[in-house]
């Protein structure tokens, strides 16, 4: 491990500095650390959830550039060519800082900081990075307005909180939910979820149209409406064919087939890892905290009680 001495307050890039949550101060209940700070070598990487996922995303990435290749082929051949290269290296943008921030901003709907909830979000980040041996500079937090807990993943340097979440969790409960996604960047999570999804979005949109369109087909009564569907249907089944028995790609067929229940298992997988995270940094009771007193009655979502489970597992019975 390399160490680096903190000789002053700890800071965060753009932001104000560090001082303490004196507006609620009933929410800053989180013991912060002081003196040295010890830095793994080894900052973020890939563990073995996200490089399943990324695995399991190759058959749909695959459909994709052929989806790709054959729109641009209609134009051109060359052209078809450019474009299927370029969507391929597109996937590079996650990584990029600027292209980062225009997608938190445009597509996801996140915003940065205020210098209030920067000041407070500075003193939770430094704790949690301190205990982690990680960079606090290597992340940029930003806020996303929405009235639960869940944030939308972001790969790259994009760490994201809600805007409930501040409003609603002491600091000692939002340092757990932070340390939850810091999980997920280290472990690689965030980065193979976000290169997936993205990867797998034109197959994915051409089978909704397919799906759309013969929905429509189908339940209209006109012999033409049916006529379409017919003639839809076979050209789908004379295609599948081919690609399964005569290209000998029944495997490509078959991964597409297995692709939603292996990705939601994985999901859950990259769920305990980055729970683990978080309880191996001290914050299981907290996070446990979090999931059972913020968590919807109504909702009766299955990954939910799983992860309590886990958690409790994981920190034993008494905490």
């Amino acid at each position: 491990m390399a160490l680096a001495d903190e000789e002053k307050p700890p800071t965060y890039p753009g932001l104000p500095p560090a001082a303490s949550f004196g507006t609620r101060p009933e929410l800053d209940d989180l013991a912060l650390a002081s003196g040295r700070r010890h830095l793994k070598a080894r900052q973020r990487g890939a563990d073995k959830a996200a490089l399943l996922r990324i695995l399991v995303a190759l058959p749909a990435a695959l459909v994709s550039l052929l989806v790709v290749v054959a729109a641009f082929a209609l134009i051109s051949i060359g052209l078809a060519g450019l474009m299927g290269l370029t969507w391929l290296a597109s996937g590079a943008l996650a990584f990029h800082r600027p292209s980062e921030a225009f997608i938190a901003r445009r597509i996801l709907g996140m915003r940065r900081p205020n210098p209030a909830e920067s000041r407070r979000l500075a003193d939770v980040w430094a704790e949690v990075t301190r205990r982690a041996g990680v960079r606090q500079e290597t992340y940029e937090l930003w806020i996303q307005e929405r009235a639960d807990l869940d944030v939308t993943a972001t790969a790259g340097h994009v760490v994201g909180v809600t805007a409930y979440a501040m409003d609603h969790l002491p600091n000692s409960r939002l340092a757990a939910v932070l340390a939850h996604e810091l999980g997920h960047h280290v472990g690689g999570h965030s980065w193979a979820a976000t290169l997936a999804d993205w990867y797998a979005l034109p197959a994915r949109k051409t089978g909704r149209w397919l799906l759309r369109g013969l929905t429509k087909l189908v339940r209209s009564t006109s012999p033409r409406a049916l006529l379409l569907t017919a003639g839809l249907l076979l050209v789908l089944g004379v295609f599948g064919y081919v690609l399964a028995i005569a290209l000998h790609m029944w495997w490509l067929v078959l991964m597409l087939a297995i692709t939603p229940p292996l990705t939601s298992w994985l999901h859950r997988r990259a769920e305990y890892r980055a729970d683990d995270f978080a309880a191996g940094l001290g914050f299981g009771p907290e996070l446990t905290a979090v999931l059972t007193d913020e968590h919807d009655p109504s909702n009766s979502d299955p990954l939910h009680a799983a992860r309590l489970r886990h958690l409790h597992r994981t920190i034993g019975p008494g905490l």
